[in-house]
């Protein structure tokens, strides 16, 4: 398993995937991830899903 880096810009400067994902992913997910702490690959896709789902809700 990968460390866990320092925060979300250097997630997305050392790691591809990260980036790729987090620019896929509409604007207002993107703001929203940068409002969290965080700082893995998985930690981003999960607040990305809890979003979308919140959103199907509404």
């Amino acid at each position: 398993m990968q460390e866990p880096f320092l925060c979300l810009s250097d997630l997305l400067d050392q790691d591809l995937s990260s980036y790729e994902y987090f620019h896929s992913l509409p604007l207002d997910i993107q703001k929203k991830i940068e409002e969290s702490d965080v700082n893995s690959f998985s930690e981003m896709q999960q607040i990305a899903e809890k979003i979308k789902s919140e959103q199907k809700q509404l």
